[in-house]
């Protein structure tokens, strides 16, 4: 069971744990900032700030129970605790972003004055420690869909960042208040693709379909390739986090060497990434002594 573990968990644990520094301070002084100065497009970056803020923790827990090694009851271990904080995270974003859709439309037409020294005073700081943020997560969002989510939280703060300080400068030598709810919208036009399609991902996982970059297909085709394979039948392809894809299948042999048979048939599955299996040498008439998974 141990073979499961995560061995980039340390390094995501410190990255995590540097980012939620830097993000809650941040967000500190956006909030204070935004209702100071009276812009929205700062607020709404504010607001990403406590929901990222809010994500990263999340993430930070579901590492933590997410390294507890497997037991009797579960047996997989709890990497999906991780792939549950994704989709949490990812929906929490759209949600954020939908407010802030809602929000700016509803200011369309508003003439508050805006102060725009505090505006960008207050955005170039969020641009660095953003900045700062998403380069400590970028080699981390690959280890789990976990640290996917709390990448795509550090990278729609930066692109908020970049939408404030344009907006600000569009304001201080314009005059186009405009510009502070267009750059509202391009944040969360930015960010709702990108949080959907980890929504996706996190729920495809958790319905246990078979995992992004898998070809079904191929997998029978190469199982049903090795000598003295005859037929492959109940086969499932799943992950428990995202990123390690498993398989349980069956496979009828036409005579002896089901050891032979099983080293080829792992080997065949190590070769498209597949490092966990496990299967079922039957001879054949076996298939009609029992019940299919799915027949």
């Amino acid at each position: 069971m141990s073979g499961h573990a995560h061995h980039h968990a340390p390094s995501s644990l410190r990255s995590l744990l540097g980012v939620i520094a830097l993000t809650g301070t941040i967000f500190c002084a956006e909030l204070i900032a935004g209702l100071l100065s009276g812009s929205l497009a700062l607020l709404s970056d504010a607001m990403h700030m406590l929901s990222d803020s809010t994500g990263l923790i999340l993430a930070l827990v579901a590492i933590l129970i997410g390294r507890r090694p497997p037991s009797g009851r579960a047996t997989f271990g709890h990497h999906r605790v991780e792939v549950l904080a994704a989709a949490v995270n990812a929906v929490a974003v759209t949600a954020i972003s939908v407010w802030i859709v809602v929000e700016a439309l509803g200011r369309l037409r508003s003439t508050a004055q805006i102060d725009t020294t505090t505006m960008l005073l207050v955005a170039v700081i969020g641009l660095a420690a953003n900045g700062a943020s998403a380069m400590i997560l970028t080699r981390r969002q690959h280890d789990s869909l976990n640290m996917r989510g709390a990448y795509l939280h550090v990278l729609s703060d930066l692109l908020g960042s970049v939408a404030v300080i344009a907006a600000g400068l569009i304001i201080r030598f314009t005059g186009f208040l405009a510009a502070d709810t267009i750059a509202s919208l391009i944040i969360a036009a930015l960010v709702i693709p990108r949080s959907v399609a980890l929504a996706r991902s996190s729920v495809r996982v958790l319905l246990n379909q078979a995992p992004e970059g898998v070809d079904t297909r191929e997998v029978e085709e190469r199982l049903r390739a090795v000598p003295g394979v005859s037929e492959v039948h109940d086969l499932h392809l799943w992950s428990t986090d995202g990123n390690h894809p498993l398989v349980t299948c069956h496979l009828v042999v036409r005579q002896g060497g089901y050891a032979r048979v099983l080293d080829a048939a792992q080997a065949a599955l190590r070769e498209i990434g597949i490092e966990h299996a496990t299967i079922q040498m039957e001879e054949p008439g076996h298939r009609g002594h029992e019940q299919v998974c799915g027949g």
